[in-house]
């Protein structure tokens, strides 16, 4: 009896350092990836406005040919909103609404995670003229996690995991407009 209280108390222990640790510990991630697309800023950003062209170059538009997916306002204008819902756990539910644009400059998303998580982060597109003939794309992802949610900032690697997918997005829209 003894030993299962040393136990309980060591793992009540533990909990509390951990609790006390999210206190100081950051609770925003931020990921980004660029690229160069050999078109011109304005071609490259009338393309990306629309968001339902990212059903041609985004990784996770095209994880699951079956998600149904839903469209509500006018594409390319704040307040658009792209819903989709898949049966597989890693695609889910949520939708993504242009929240701003600075038209041929950046356009700013929300995503709204509703399954297998609830989760709210924003996520943005930016062109910069690399030359006349040559855009830079900037993709990027800010979040925020809750404390004490905040502890899974330690274990999870959020440049490693979005990075990736970004990636993957970023050279299919440079195929897609190279082409």
């Amino acid at each position: 009896m003894k030993i299962l209280k040393k136990i309980l108390l060591a793992i009540l222990a533990l909990v509390v350092i951990l609790l006390i640790a999210a206190l100081f510990l950051k609770k925003d991630y931020a990921v980004k990836r660029e690229i160069i697309i050999n078109k011109p800023r304005e071609v490259v950003f009338e393309y990306i406005k629309y968001i339902k062209n990212q059903n041609y170059y985004s990784k996770w538009a095209t994880m699951d040919p079956n998600m149904k997916k839903t469209y509500t306002g006018t594409d390319g204008t704040p307040g658009f909103i792209s819903a989709w819902d898949s049966e597989q756990k890693d695609v889910g539910k949520g939708e993504q609404e242009i929240k701003k644009i600075k038209e041929g400059e950046r356009i700013d998303m929300e995503i709204r995670f509703i399954k297998p998580f609830e989760s709210k982060d924003q996520a943005y597109m930016i062109t910069e003229s690399a030359s006349p003939t040559s855009t830079k794309v900037i993709w990027g992802f800010d979040g925020h996690m809750n404390y004490p949610m905040n502890l899974m900032l330690l274990c999870m690697d959020f440049d490693k995991m979005l990075g990736g997918d970004l990636d993957t997005g970023l050279q299919r829209l440079k195929g897609q407009l190279e082409k």
